[in-house]
């Protein structure tokens, strides 16, 4: 459960998980997109306690599932909340959003 890519917004990133979550992954990635799309709601309407909410949700979700970088943006969307820094939070969603779309799972 690793994770390499290089510097590039368009170079994939190749992120190695169990074969026994082949199942879930795809299902997981999807709700994540899904997300986004909530993360960004919520700031709109200046909802912080649920941007720390699903902030507190990824960070804990993210490494179950071999994907540590999603770990890593719930840590910092679940703080940037709590700061009610809305132009941390929409840099930390932004984030998700291009590691999602650049992330290739491989299954070993």
């Amino acid at each position: 459960m690793t994770a390499a890519g290089s510097a590039g917004r368009d170079d994939k990133i190749v992120v190695r998980v169990d074969t026994d979550l082949r199942e879930l992954i795809p299902g997981f990635l999807n709700n994540r997109r899904n997300d986004v799309t909530a993360l960004l709601a919520a700031l709109e309407q200046g909802d912080f306690e649920t941007v720390r909410a699903m902030g507190h949700r990824l960070k804990g979700d993210g490494g179950g599932y071999g994907f540590d970088a999603i770990s890593e943006i719930g840590r910092g969307l679940e703080q940037a909340a709590k700061d009610r820094s809305q132009k941390e939070i929409k840099r930390r969603v932004g984030e998700l959003a291009a590691y999602l779309d650049r992330i290739e799972v491989v299954y070993e």
